[in-house]
């Protein structure tokens, strides 16, 4: 394991680092004395919403705003993300990954969020900008979605997630919030942030780190933390090969280590000073504002989540949650917690229409035309056609954008082959598969990788193979009678 150093090209200020020092004693003393004056904790409920407990703090859809990032520009979910970000890609037959975080910010009373985009940020744009237009918001709240942007001072895109923010706080600090919730876009969870800012509130920290109370394997930019008996992080890690050894040596200090997940809760005068004074070169913020704020003397906190939780690391882990969501096992995501509902975009698409199709362990999309067919173990997508004598077994359909009426395309490398609509085509037998949006397969393919190759990058030819799963690209053409 590496522990993380901030480098030469981006120094603390000397005179900064004294004054963060001091400024972090005075402003504990400071809340200590003003936490003997808070009145008793309350407690009210009405029947729209759950418990919370009520105290001198303001409320959370009032001091805490959100800010979502998209993802970044190396995607490990490539060829998905070819054409759109990792929150924007299609999951669970009717929802987007973003959905998730969004609806864990409206479930949480947290109704002021920003999305900040950049990479292949079209779809997910107009995904927020269509869904989230006054959706359980109240009367103040706002999904404002802030692409990147030139201006006469910032002549390049965002640099990383600390540049995002420290460019976009003039609008982010428009409203008085107390702190700022930075969520990652593209990570499914359910978690209730309210429990997050009430365990901040009550440590007094500056910073309140989310983390997973168990080493995982996931994406090593998020980091490990360790963590003294009283919570607090002391150290910022970047997983390495000798991440069993550190291990070992933290357990032997009485140290523990957590799993960051990506998700901060700061304190809104931190972010600024942090952003514009003290690390005014940093351009990520959990590998370089992070331990940044821990070795200059900033409080910062971890706050540990136990529940279910995917940074969808590989096309093997977007499958394997999207398979998960079918079973509604309790290790899975629950997209039925009537609780915690996701909420989406309204489509008003009719319903799905089955004949004589068999249908068993699916989930099946809204407006969907499955004709004599036989479906097992599937995600199904919105409009999805898969037509006679075809079989998917085990599979991810995302399905189509479109109604096709009498629009088709000719099929094979010579354009000169049969012509093949959007969907499904007869006899076609499709097994451990994801085939994304818009894909026109035709008759009699066989989608099955029956010499069960792992990896193979065929994308010329409309797909590749990831972690022995056939991934068919958006608006792929696979030829009648193919064998993939």
């Amino acid at each position: 394991m590496v522990i993380l150093q901030l480098s030469s090209s981006n120094p603390v200020n000397p005179q900064a680092k004294h004054s963060i020092l001091e400024w972090a004693h005075s402003r504990r003393k400071h809340l200590s004395t003003f936490s003997s004056f808070c009145l008793p904790s309350l407690s009210i409920s009405n029947s729209q919403q759950p418990q919370h407990p009520m105290s001198s703090f303001p409320q959370v859809n009032q001091s805490v705003a959100a800010i979502v990032f998209g993802d970044g520009s190396e995607s490990r979910l490539y060829p998905l993300t070819k054409r759109r970000s990792e929150g924007a890609i299609p999951i669970g037959a009717n929802y987007r990954i973003v959905d998730a975080v969004i609806s864990n910010c409206i479930n949480s009373n947290i109704n002021k969020i920003y999305a900040l985009t950049q990479y292949n940020s079209t779809s997910l744009n107009s995904h927020l900008s269509r869904a989230y237009t006054g959706l359980g918001l109240g009367k103040d709240g706002f999904v404002e979605v802030i692409a990147a942007y030139q201006s006469p001072e910032d002549q390049g895109w965002f640099q990383g997630t600390a540049d995002a923010m420290r460019r976009c706080l003039w609008v982010m600090e428009e409203y008085p919030v107390s702190e700022f919730l930075v969520l990652p876009g593209h990570h499914l969870y359910r978690m209730d942030y309210q429990k997050l800012v009430n365990a901040h509130r009550s440590s007094q920290a500056d910073i309140t780190i989310a983390a997973l109370n168990s080493i995982r394997d996931q994406d090593p930019g998020l980091g490990i933390l360790k963590v003294n008996s009283l919570n607090e992080v002391t150290e910022f890690d970047v997983k390495s090969e000798r991440a069993v050894q550190s291990s070992q040596a933290f357990n032997e200090n009485r140290y523990r280590e957590l799993s960051s997940m990506g998700i901060y809760l700061v304190n809104r005068d931190i972010m600024s000073k942090s952003l514009n004074k003290y690390f005014p070169e940093a351009n990520e913020f959990g590998t370089e504002v992070i331990p940044g704020a821990i070795s200059t003397g900033m409080k910062v906190q971890a706050y540990e989540f136990d529940g279910y939780w995917e940074d969808m690391s590989s096309i093997a882990a977007f499958y394997q949650a999207n398979m998960e969501c079918i079973k509604r096992l309790d290790m899975g995501y629950n997209f039925y917690d009537k609780d915690a509902p996701i909420y989406t975009m309204p489509r008003y698409l009719p319903p799905t229409t089955v004949t004589d199709a068999v249908i068993t362990e699916s989930v099946v999309g809204d407006g969907c035309i499955l004709n004599r067919c036989k479906i097992k173990g599937t995600v199904v997508g919105m409009r999805t056609t898969i037509r006679e004598k075809a079989i998917i077994e085990d599979s991810v359909i995302m399905g189509s954008d479109i109604y096709q009426k009498n629009y088709i395309q000719k099929s094979g490398k010579d354009q000169k082959g049969m012509l093949i609509p959007i969907g499904i085509g007869d006899e076609t037998h499709i097994k451990k598969a994801i085939v994304d949006k818009n894909a026109r397969i035709g008759r009699n393919v066989m989608i099955i990788n029956k010499d069960n190759v792992q990896e193979c990058n065929r994308e010329a030819d409309g797909y590749i193979i990831s972690g022995g799963i056939v991934v068919v690209l958006e608006s792929a053409v696979i030829p009648d009678g193919s064998i993939l």
